[in-house]
């Protein structure tokens, strides 16, 4: 199966380690492809476990009614794997009730003890 996130890779070879916890995201735009396959597979738990601890809601409930199309990844800054922060600026298209739609968004990120976390996001 394509992953989600739509690199191009098989989900096993893609995001899928990164959601089940067996690797950690190595950059910033990673782990925004693993965020946005979450949404797209309804892992609430990876979203909330990858989420900066101050910034993190207490649950978080997924919608059922928007399936996740496709991801466009527009600009990076830093976020690399020797970085502490970094930026990715993306636009996530869905379709709800049938109707296509998209969100862009400027995410913020943080590297702490090797790992990725997704700070906040403003709309782009």
């Amino acid at each position: 199966m394509r992953c989600p996130c739509t690199s191009g890779d098989i989900y096993d070879a893609c995001c899928g380690p990164i959601l089940s916890g067996q690797l950690t995201a190595p950059t910033a735009v990673r782990l925004m492809r693993s965020r946005f396959t979450a949404f797209a597979v309804s892992d609430a738990d990876h979203l909330l476990r990858s989420w900066y601890p101050s910034t993190r809601p207490s649950r978080l409930e997924l919608k059922d009614d928007i399936r996740w199309t496709r991801l466009d990844i527009i600009e990076t800054v830093a976020g690399g794997p020797f970085d502490t922060s970094g930026m990715v600026e993306f636009e996530a298209f869905y379709r709800e009730q049938g109707r296509p739609g998209s969100m862009r968004e400027r995410s913020s990120f943080v590297r702490e003890k090797r790992v990725w976390l997704y700070v906040d996001g403003e709309p782009g």
